[in-house]
């Protein structure tokens, strides 16, 4: 047998991956939600959010403020002195938050079943991930800097499973890939 030939069994990562896209479980929920936006998903305003106009979508292009900023909070958490610094990059990944979040649903509505799941438990997973950094934010604006140092790192790892979830999603599954293309 050649190696080409060979069949490979997947890495565990990528097993849990996989099976999220096949937890059935999840499609009442994540049907009721793609159903509830998908008018606005196909309005003026949705196609523009949705990124039609550049050929594709918007959300993973936000999504890199927030999680740049956390991840930068992190780095500053290591640095003796630098509890401000790494204060206020979590509330610029905060504020950025919000606009990855719109983007996202307006792409969840184009979803079919098994990405749905998927869509699903990436956004569940990122609003507990936004929810351990708000935590994490006034922890640190209440002078409690190791807690939200601490929420910040439980955090960065929710963002981590989150952001694995998406990438799964747009690369495992083709969310979103050649969506406006035409030849």
């Amino acid at each position: 047998m050649q190696k080409a030939d060979r069949v490979e069994t997947p890495a565990a990562p990528h097993r849990v991956l996989m099976a999220v896209e096949d937890a059935d479980v999840l499609d009442v929920p994540a049907t009721a939600l793609a159903y509830r936006l998908r008018g606005a998903a196909t309005s003026a305003p949705g196609r523009l959010l949705r990124g039609r106009w550049l050929g594709h979508p918007l959300h993973p292009l936000a999504v890199t403020v927030p999680i740049g900023a956390w991840l930068c909070s992190a780095l500053f958490d290591l640095l003796p002195g630098q509890e401000e610094a790494a204060r206020r990059l979590v509330a610029t990944g905060l504020l950025a938050a919000p606009a990855a979040v719109l983007l996202g649903l307006f792409d969840y509505a184009d979803l079919d079943e098994r990405q749905r799941r998927v869509g699903l438990a990436h956004a569940a997973g990122n609003a507990v991930a936004i929810a351990l950094f708000g935590a994490s934010y006034t922890a640190r604006t209440r002078g409690r800097v190791a807690r939200g140092r601490v929420l910040g790192a439980l955090g960065l790892a929710v963002t981590s499973a989150g952001g694995a979830l998406g990438g799964h999603l747009a690369y495992a599954q083709g969310a979103g890939f050649f969506r406006w293309q035409s030849r």
